[in-house]
């Protein structure tokens, strides 16, 4: 076994560069490098004493002839190679001055982000793909009166938009649920919207959704990922053992909660900006905070290391 305490320890900065019509750039590394052929996101490694945006600055205008305008952080991951450990430090340009070209040689391809397919990519790039193909806000549905009180609030936050979303709704405590579900995959799919269903595995299989959401009872009982790769998968986590679980079942990507205290547990602990940030170094998928937010705490959360904000009160509301 690979003494991984005396491995390389590199620190990469790492560009995910957006055009004005929504493309990320990609390129592809050279045959003769490591892991030669793959594509990957532009950047490069720290010099002793550079700051990340020092960094990432100097190799995108070595690289791709382009300067930085504007950039926010976007994921930091953690990946350990047999040789090597890296730390991916990736933030989204979406400014810059220049038109980029391969200064190295190395082939460039502007993409749909939707459309990236991790097997082209090195294995440590595959939460970097996740956290650029999901928004920055998740809905969590909350109560409602009726069907058409519950339609008029999804339409609604639907409309401000909100294009990920998770129902939550007991089966077992409503007759309606697979109206529910119907409704609620009809409105997602006419707005372009990922629903994920907060329900057990076998109910989940009865329905066409695009992914299944695991509360931490649920995550905690599984044994493995529980749903096919090409689904996505969430789990709720809200401590460092939950989050190792969720590491390892392979979860796409977590709500991390309660970040602050909430009107609906008065009293009860909550996290904290520094433990929500030192928990979302160790999780190997992006991570929502949840709990005590809303739209003005965005730009917060994600310099803290979140992905984005999942709500209920903020995004439900009509």
């Amino acid at each position: 076994m690979t003494d991984m305490s005396s491995s390389e320890y590199v620190h990469v900065a790492v560009g995910a560069i957006f055009n004005n019509q929504g493309k990320l750039l990609i390129s592809q590394r050279a045959k003769q490098s490591h892991q030669g052929g793959l594509w990957e996101f532009p950047g490069g490694k720290l010099e002793n004493g550079e700051s990340v945006q020092t960094a990432l600055a100097r190799e995108l205008k070595e690289e791709l002839g382009i300067q930085i305008q504007q950039s926010v952080p976007l994921i930091r991951i953690h990946h350990d190679y047999v040789d090597k450990r890296v730390l991916l430090d990736v933030w989204s340009v979406s400014r810059f001055d220049g038109s980029p070209s391969g200064r190295q040689g190395q082939p460039l391809c502007w993409l749909d982000p939707l459309t990236l397919d991790s097997r082209v990519f090195p294995q440590a790039d595959e939460p970097i793909i996740k956290a650029l193909q999901l928004p920055h806000e998740y809905l969590i549905t909350g109560s409602y009166k009726d069907v058409a009180d519950f339609s008029l609030r999804l339409q609604a936050a639907l409309a401000r938009g909100i294009r990920l979303l998770q129902l939550r709704v007991d089966p077992a405590e409503t007759d309606e649920y697979a109206v529910l579900v119907r409704l609620a995959l009809e409105l997602c799919r006419s707005y372009g919207a990922k629903l994920l269903l907060n329900t057990s595995v076998d109910k989940f299989s009865e329905q066409q959704a695009d992914g299944l959401h695991l509360n931490s009872e649920r995550l905690m009982a599984c044994d493995k990922r529980p749903i096919a790769k090409y689904k996505w998968l969430s789990a709720s986590v809200h401590n460092e053992t939950e989050l190792a679980q969720a590491n390892r079942i392979d979860a796409d990507f977590i709500m991390l909660s309660p970040v602050l205290p909430t009107q609906s547990h008065p009293g009860a602990p909550s996290l904290g900006w520094d433990r929500f940030y030192a928990l979302t170094e160790k999780s190997r998928s992006p991570v929502f905070a949840l709990g005590g937010m809303d739209s003005s705490l965005l730009a917060l959360a994600r310099e803290k290391g979140a992905q984005g904000i999942a709500a209920i009160t903020a995004f439900w509301e009509p």
